[in-house]
């Protein structure tokens, strides 16, 4: 059965089988499998796998199908290209397997293993309730299928209840809202949340509690919360927050990250357990850098393939929810982060089925055009490449307060407009974006906060803002993207 079955699931000595894998009676790995690879696979430093395994091969996967990355191409239509980072993906992860950072062992797959997890990985899941339930189907490069969008902050931090209520309120309330990806609550008491700790517990708690409220003062009581425990870094702090009286439903989605490079440590694998256990769908998340263990963007394309394979094996993911970042922009909008985004995203929705999204994010901040024009690159790039997506992370998604709902609702304005849009098109379109924000990139504007740029009240961008949008609309509309009409001034 997938994971995210209501049937009962067998823990016991016959855990490895799964009665609904594509093939009658086939062994499918399970989590108590996986255990026992981190228990007893090869023995290792994390250091060693990092530097010595992971790293190395990675570069010997670049150089032995010469993947190379073209800046005149951001977005590529180069189907061989696709294929051939897809195989170079799948043998990495067979080649160096995943890690435990608790057992130091590599936790090794087999192409078998890997086979069947891809046949029995959900080729369709529906998220919410009611009128609000929604599937989230498989897309190919240049789908015409609009994109599945998870709108809100990625986890940003914000400072109050207030503020977490006016954000999650306007995301519930933008019409291509499929599900919503929740702020992360700071402060608890008045006091900053410490990992761990009771703060944590009921800063999560908290987290699920608003999230529904939110969406229930705006009439979207049904809508999926994919991240309302955003705030729970420790596995105690997510199971405690799972309890149903905090608002939280198995028709909601669970993301659980992996470490960069594929490693996983036992409060990781606890989550996903836990979270399996009530037959939830997990959506693993990774952000392999550039710049970091995978080396430029070939690898870290590489990576992406490989991370995907690994999640539905570790956690039996149900999905997938990749985050690149470039390690000196921190956000997702530099050309070769483009590259990357289109070039994973074409390699998996070509060779598989695997329900997978791109969370994008920015260095611009609020109320500033550039922070438009770098969303509407990224999500071009996933959304023609055949992903779905997570938007967005705003201003490198570390400052407090410095997103609000404009920002989400103008990526899944784009990527509705651009489904079904050429990839040499789309190429076009990015290079043009680009051009008006690349330059930028070390110095961004931070732009202005919450409060200063969103008419709470009246749940709608200040007159400022909306004056921002109309600009950057036009000028979409100029590149042939037509958007839909933004509020005049004062409406």
């Amino acid at each position: 059965m997938t994971s995210g079955s209501n049937s009962g699931r067998n823990y016991g000595l016959d855990h490895k089988w799964r009665p609904n894998s594509r093939r009658k009676g086939e062994l499918v790995v399970q989590i108590l499998d996986v255990m026992e690879k981190a228990l007893t696979g090869k023995p290792m430093s994390e250091t060693d796998y990092q530097l010595k395994s992971f790293a190395p091969k990675v570069q010997e996967k670049v150089r032995e199908y010469k993947i190379k990355f073209d800046p005149n191409q951001p977005i590529p239509s180069d189907n061989t290209l696709a294929d051939e980072i897809y195989q170079a993906g799948l043998e990495l992860l067979l080649d160096v397997g995943a890690f435990c950072t608790d057992t130091e062992r590599v936790i090794a797959y087999t192409e078998d293993e890997v086979k069947a997890a891809l046949r029995a990985t959900p080729k369709k899941i529906y998220f919410g309730e009611g009128r609000d339930k929604t599937a989230l189907v498989p897309r190919k490069p240049e789908d015409k299928t609009p994109p599945w969008c998870l709108l809100g902050a990625g986890g940003g931090p914000c400072s109050s209840d207030r503020s977490f209520l006016t954000l999650v309120e306007g995301y519930a309330e933008i019409p291509e809202t499929n599900g919503i990806t929740t702020p992360a609550i700071t402060r608890a008491g008045g006091m900053r949340v410490r990992p761990a700790s009771p703060l944590e517990i009921l800063a999560a708690q908290r987290n699920a509690v608003l999230a529904r409220e939110a969406c229930n003062r705006v009439g979207r009581q049904g809508i999926p919360i994919m991240n309302a425990l955003s705030t729970a870094e420790s596995d105690i702090a997510f199971a405690a927050a799972l309890h149903p009286k905090f608002g939280l439903r198995a028709s909601d989605g669970y993301q659980i990250c992996c470490m960069d490079p594929m490693k996983v440590d036992f409060r990781r694998m606890n989550k996903a357990t836990v979270a399996l256990s009530l037959g939830d769908h997990i959506g693993m998340c990774f952000g392999p850098l550039i710049g970091g263990y995978s080396g430029g963007p070939e690898g870290t394309a590489i990576s992406n393939v490989a991370h995907h394979l690994m999640g539905i094996l570790t956690y039996q993911s149900s999905w997938l929810l990749c985050f690149t970042l470039h390690l000196r922009y921190v956000a997702s909008s530099s050309r070769d982060n483009l590259w990357v985004i289109s070039t994973m995203g074409q390699a998996i929705s070509r060779n598989t089925e695997l329900l997978s999204l791109n969370l994008n994010y920015t260095t611009a901040g609020p109320c500033t055009p550039m922070c438009l024009y770098e969303t509407a690159a990224s999500v071009t790039a996933a959304v023609v490449s055949g992903l779905s997506i997570e938007s967005l992370g705003v201003a490198t998604n570390k400052h407090e307060d410095r997103t609000t709902p404009v920002e989400p609702r103008i990526s899944a304005e784009v990527g509705h407009a651009v489904a079904g849009m050429k990839r040499s098109e789309a190429n076009e379109l990015a290079k043009k974006l680009l051009s008006r924000y690349e330059s930028k990139l070390l110095a961004p504007p931070l732009g202005k906060g919450l409060y200063e740029c969103w008419d709470a009240e009246n749940r709608r961008p200040t007159k400022e803002y909306q004056q921002v949008i109309r600009k950057f609309k036009k000028e979409m509309s100029d590149l042939r993207v037509k958007l839909r009409p933004e509020l005049r001034p004062g409406a």
